[in-house]
């Protein structure tokens, strides 16, 4: 989604929930390091009061280090998934909370590629227990976590997106260092 573009009603569904757990978290106004580049999400974060610093365009599988900046907070919301390996950046962040979005592999969905784009593919797709896992690793603690759905309306009909209504698509996390 082009920074320009306003966001759709599936994003924005999506931003309300994440900014309902962040805030349930850790009220602004704080410091979040926002992984990636800027997006309409770390916006909507800073019209709600959080002082949000991106990444930027780094690749962060060659330079986790880009994650090291000080803050209140390391967010990653959807972008986790397209780093060959993420641990690098999870472990980089001197933040002693976390809050991350991810998308769930589903067995009845072949992960996301874009043909168009070779940035936006995703290299992972994770089962609940496996990024817990990959935290844990990376030196954080699950203190709470959450199952989305994507909003149900405009999705075509058939059996993928009959399973897609019913299934949780995307699973929160809010860690923090030990």
């Amino acid at each position: 989604m082009s920074s320009a573009t306003a966001p759709s009603a599936a994003h924005r569904d999506r931003f309300e929930r994440t900014l309902a757990f962040v805030r349930a978290g850790l009220p602004p106004p704080a410091r979040l390091l926002d992984v990636g580049p800027d997006n309409a999400l770390a916006r909507e974060l800073r019209a709600a009061g959080y002082a949000v610093e991106n990444t930027g365009g780094a690749d962060l599988d060659d330079r986790p280090e880009a994650a090291g900046a000080p803050a209140d907070a390391l967010v990653a919301f959807e972008v986790l998934e397209h780093l060959v390996n993420p641990l690098g950046v999870l472990r980089a962040s001197p933040a002693r909370r976390l809050f991350a979005t991810v998308p769930r592999r589903l067995w009845f969905a072949p992960a996301y590629r874009s043909a168009t784009d070779p940035r936006d593919r995703h290299f992972h797709e994770f089962e609940d227990w496996q990024f817990d896992w990959l935290l844990e690793k990376a030196g954080w603690e699950v203190v709470r976590r959450e199952r989305w759905r994507p909003a149900s309306s405009g999705l075509p009909l058939g059996v993928r997106p009959a399973l897609r209504r019913v299934t949780p698509r995307w699973y929160a996390v809010e860690g923090r260092r030990p």
